[in-house]
C-alpha cells in the first residue's frame, strides 16, 4: 500500500504527539521500512494481572489514514488476546461505522489497554486464569527481547528488561528457569510468517478436499 501524504502527514504527527506527550505504560513507533506499519509497547500495569509483563503488538493503517480505522494485533502471548490475530475492537477495523478520523495512535492503544484489563469478551479475545495471566507476564521478558525488531524500536525498554532479567537470574533461579522456559510460549516473535504460511496452507488442503468432494459426488450421480 501507497500512503497518501495525508495520512503520512498525521502519523508523523502522532508520532511527535507521542514523544512530546508520553502516555502512562504505552509506547509506540513506526517501522523505519512502513510508515502504515507501527509496532506498540504495553507495560503491565499494577495492580493488573499482568504487572512486570511487557506486551508487543502491531498496528497496520491503511493508505488514507485518519478516514478508516487500523488492524490491531497482539504479539506477545498475554492470556487476554489471541496473537497474530486481528482484534475486534470499536477503534479497529472490525467497525469503521464507529471509527473517528480525530482518534489518534494514543488513542487506539490506550483503549486497547482499556480493553485488555476489562473482561469484556470480542473476537480475537480469549479466556485464561488469573494465574496463566501473571505467569505469562514473567514469560514476556524474554519473548520480547528475544525479537529483534521490539530491541531496536525500544532500546530503552530493551535495556530495562534485561537489567530486570540479570537480577532475577543472581536473586532467583527458580523463577529465572520458570521464566526462561519456553514451552508456554507457543507463537514467537519471529513466526508472522509462519503462521501466514500454514494459515496459506490450510486454505489450500480445504479447497482441494472440496474439489475432491465434488468429483466423487459428480461420480457417484452419473453412475446412477
Amino acid at each position: 500500500m501507497t500512503p497518501t501524504p495525508q495520512a503520512i502527514a498525521r502519523l508523523k504527527k502522532d508520532f511527535r504527539q507521542l514523544q512530546k506527550e508520553p502516555i502512562p505504560f504505552l509506547e509506540a513507533s513506526p517501522l523505519d521500512s512502513n510508515i502504515l506499519e507501527w509496532r506498540y509497547c504495553i507495560h503491565g500495569a499494577p495492580d493488573t494481572p499482568y504487572e512486570g509483563g511487557y506486551y508487543q503488538g502491531k498496528l497496520v493503517f491503511p493508505e488514507n489514514y485518519p478516514f478508516k480505522p487500523p488492524s490491531i494485533y497482539m504479539i506477545t502471548p498475554n492470556g487476554r488476546f489471541k496473537v497474530n490475530t486481528r482484534l475486534c475492537l470499536s477503534m479497529s477495523d472490525f467497525h469503521p461505522d464507529t471509527w473517528n478520523p480525530c482518534w489518534h495512535v494514543g488513542t487506539i492503544v490506550t483503549g486497547l489497554i482499556s480493553f485488555m484489563n476489562d473482561t469484556s469478551q470480542t473476537l480475537g479475545s480469549i479466556k485464561t486464569s488469573l494465574e496463566e495471566k501473571r505467569n505469562l507476564a514473567k514469560k514476556s521478558l524474554l519473548f520480547n527481547i528475544s525479537d529483534k525488531r521490539f530491541c531496536e524500536l525500544f532500546p530503552e525498554t530493551s535495556r530495562n528488561i534485561k537489567n530486570k532479567l540479570k537480577v532475577i537470574k543472581e536473586t532467583n533461579p527458580e523463577l529465572y528457569k520458570a521464566i526462561t522456559k519456553q514451552s508456554d510460549m507457543t507463537t514467537s516473535p519471529s513466526n508472522d510468517s509462519k503462521v501466514e504460511e500454514n494459515s496459506a496452507w490450510t486454505i489450500v488442503i480445504i479447497t482441494v478436499g472440496i474439489i475432491i468432494i465434488s468429483i466423487m459426488v459428480t461420480t457417484v450421480v452419473r453412475n446412477l
